[in-house]
């Protein structure tokens, strides 16, 4: 720990940063609210697998290769906008859900867990941010060690996960409430669909 610089600070800005909403939680709100809360959890455990895979990155150094390369940044940033139109598109084209009381999710759990995944792997605006602020809560004799930005990304990886799983267990009711009409529900796939549509184009548009 001595190689963290203000690790109370770094707690403070990751709960604040948790609170903000972002393409996540915005993305979890939504398969929750279609899906309900058991694929939000999953969601929420393939997002949380990306940013341990970007926090690796990070402390590895491995970020610094592709923020550095502009194709390679482009890539991966184009992959996840088109990942997300894929899963929007599929979602204007599905029916309306049915809805039961205990309910069953249209989508094995392994592959809402994988999409989770990848939505957050293929945003490299997220590796950016992580490459851009752990470094500057560690030591500038000590940012050659892995450790320092392990025990960071990691606690902001827990601040974040306890905030969006209190966002899935909220968002939960309202889901069970709307899925009951199915013209509710047919409306709830194209705003769902559009959502990621537009998370898709933020992906991609330059940010102000």
């Amino acid at each position: 720990m001595q190689s963290i610089i203000n690790y109370t600070g770094f707690v403070i800005a990751s709960i604040a940063l948790a609170m903000t909403p972002g393409s996540d939680s915005i993305y979890l709100l939504t398969r929750t609210i279609m899906q309900g809360r058991m694929a939000g959890l999953v969601s929420l455990a393939g997002i949380t697998l990306g940013l341990l895979v970007h926090i690796t990155a990070v402390a590895l150094g491995l970020a610094q290769v592709i923020a550095r390369s502009p194709t390679a940044f482009m890539l991966v940033q184009y992959g996840g906008a088109m990942y997300l139109v894929y899963l929007g598109v599929q979602m204007w084209r599905s029916p309306p859900l049915e809805f039961s009381g205990s309910l069953k999710t249209e989508k094995p759990y392994f592959q809402l867990f994988k999409q989770g995944l990848i939505t957050n792997l293929l945003n490299p605006k997220v590796l950016l941010f992580f490459l851009t602020l752990l470094p500057q809560f560690v030591r500038t004799d000590a940012t050659h060690s892995a450790l320092p930005f392990f025990i960071l990304g990691i606690t902001a990886v827990v601040v974040g996960t306890i905030w969006n799983a209190g966002l899935v267990f909220a968002a939960a009711p309202l889901g069970n409430l709307l899925r009951r009409k199915p013209k509710i529900s047919q409306i709830m796939h194209r705003v769902s669909g559009t959502i990621f549509m537009a998370l898709a184009a933020k992906l991609v548009l330059p940010s102000k």
